[in-house]
């Protein structure tokens, strides 16, 4: 055409060349408008899916996946690796497609031109693909080892912001900024490898293709100056050929990119693949309503591979009873605490309740019927009402109001600057140990469970603040059956049962002046903490 409009000098297939490429201008603007849009939605679509399900599944996992993983890492996972995986899907995807269409187009246009000089370009593809193979894996692996150290930075700052109080208690701002720091700088090098190795891998790539291009000149050149070539195709061949040196510089950056997603994609993964260990079976049933009767059968149960944490266990509580566990530290007390909601498997034996073993009915229905009320009370920084609420979600207000007022919490709440609807803070920081617990006892008195298992509930309490959780905990138990677990034995002295465990075992069981009658682990536990000062 160039040949046609300038050696002819035919000003009206210029002219209508200038048309075509106006009207051929607005096309493409409008498809790249129509494109950029729909690739955009449909990467944002993908990845707020894939971050809700990467939520779902691990509100799904058991506590023994978040015994071994830190809370960091996971915050990473959900947050930085997603959104790596984002920019993938959207930006680095739309300039794919247009990289691989301008380089399919220029291609086409270049083997019907002159499919000589074509050979010189395709000459240059199949090294490429070996190298792109090769820089490909190093990049994939580094980028995978880069989000597991930005996890790890994300995971220190979690600690050490999220026990802020104990950083200042013994002054070691200075040391937790050096560790960030250096969980910081560990990272940067490895981002400093991954950006020259992407760097040499880019520059390598366009090297190659330019190199093709001087010789497509110098070639091309000599096939003008022998009349076999004239030098308007020479321009255009030219013009393809910077078309294709372009395309794949730039496909080669967003390689690299993907690369980094792929690997980000991994770590996605890896959470979705992990099966939890409690699943309910395909003949799991919904738990009828509960009148409280437990019972352990023989029950053995540990948390590693060696040894156990509870050996041969077995005792009975009956509906209503109250049943206090005591021992020394690390007994098995809070174990099982943890194994009446099957928040773990037992490895022998059986519990049941109501008679019905807990492996056979579905998990949710059984654990709607238990109330916790732990030492470590855990709120959330919403409302007190809605912190309340978090016990039935369906309840109204004058049902939380209720349940504040039993639990004894009614008159400080409204104290509060905002009654029922002031922020307690990240975990309650904003309130006194004391009302933390009774808002927690408000929660179990809410749901209104068969069972209630209360460890450590009045411990670290002031006498005023126990005497106010102790008269809400009474009124929670009346018509429940209760499990306590409390290193006062002042406070399990009328227990209906106490079950006194020493290494994973039950060493003895009975009511307090039967076991306070024997010479065992029981009265020596009870001489050391009323022993006169």
């Amino acid at each position: 055409m160039l040949d046609s409009v300038f050696e002819q000098g035919d000003r009206h297939l210029l002219n209508v060349i200038a048309i075509g490429m106006l009207a051929l201008f607005i096309v493409q603007s409008l498809m790249s408008f129509g494109s950029h849009y729909l690739i955009d939605w449909i990467g944002s679509r993908v990845i707020t899916d894939l971050r809700q399900k990467v939520y779902a599944h691990l509100c799904q996992l058991d506590l023994r996946f978040y015994t071994n993983h830190r809370l960091g890492e996971l915050t990473s996972r959900l947050g930085n690796d997603v959104g790596t995986i984002r920019s993938a899907a959207t930006t680095d995807l739309s300039q794919l497609l247009m990289h691989n269409f301008s380089l399919l187009g220029s291609i086409i246009l270049m083997a019907v031109l002159n499919w000589r000089l074509s050979l010189i370009v395709f000459g240059v593809v199949p090294p490429v693909v070996l190298v792109s193979r090769y820089f490909g894996q190093k990049i994939r692996r580094i980028s995978r080892q880069a989000q597991d150290r930005l996890a790890d930075t994300t995971a220190v700052a979690e600690e050490a912001l999220g026990a802020i109080r104990v950083v200042k208690a013994f002054t070691r701002e200075s040391y937790e900024v050096r560790r960030y720091r250096n969980e910081t700088e560990a990272l940067f090098k490895l981002n400093r490898h991954r950006a020259l190795i992407t760097a040499f891998f880019s520059s390598g790539i366009g090297f190659f293709f330019l190199l093709s291009m001087t010789t497509i000149f110098w070639y091309g050149g000599s096939e003008v100056l022998e009349n076999r070539l004239t030098a308007g195709d020479l321009v255009a061949f030219l013009i393809y050929a910077t078309n294709i040196t372009r395309s794949v510089w730039g496909i080669s950056r967003l390689y690299s990119s993907l690369n980094s997603a792929a690997g980000a994609s991994e770590r996605i993964f890896q959470i979705l693949d992990t099966i939890p260990e409690i699943n309910d079976n395909e003949r799991a049933v919904v738990m009828p309503f509960l009148k409280g009767r437990v019972s352990f059968s023989n029950v053995s149960f540990s948390y590693e591979k060696d040894g156990f944490n509870l050996n041969q266990v077995s005792f009975v509580a009956n509906e209503g009873e109250t049943i206090a566990l005591v021992g020394p530290s690390g007994s098995g007390k809070s174990t099982i605490m943890h194994l009446i909601p099957r928040f773990y498997d037992v490895q022998s034996g059986q519990i049941r309740i109501d008679g019905i073993d807990i492996k056979t009915v579905q998990t949710q229905s059984l654990r709607q019927q238990i109330a916790v009320v732990a030492q470590d009370i855990h709120l959330f920084g919403i409302s007190v009402a809605e912190n309340i609420r978090y016990g039935r979600l369906e309840a109204t207000d004058s049902e939380i109001i209720s349940a504040a007022k039993a639990a004894n919490a009614d008159q400080f709440i409204h104290d509060l600057p905002e009654g029922y609807d002031s922020l307690v803070g990240e975990r309650g920081v904003k309130l006194s140990g004391g009302q933390r617990q009774r808002i927690a006892i408000a929660r179990a008195i809410l749901r209104d469970a068969r069972i209630l298992l209360l460890d450590e509930a009045t411990s670290s309490l002031d006498s005023e603040s126990e005497a106010l959780v102790q008269q809400a905990l009474e009124r929670l138990m009346v018509g429940r059956t209760s499990f306590i677990i409390a290193h006062r034995l002042s406070t399990v002295q009328h227990a209906d049962c106490i079950i006194v465990l020493d290494s994973g075992k039950v060493v003895q069981s009975g009511s307090h002046q039967t076991l306070f009658e024997q010479d065992g682990l029981y009265r020596r536990l009870c001489s050391l903490q009323f022993q006169d000062p």
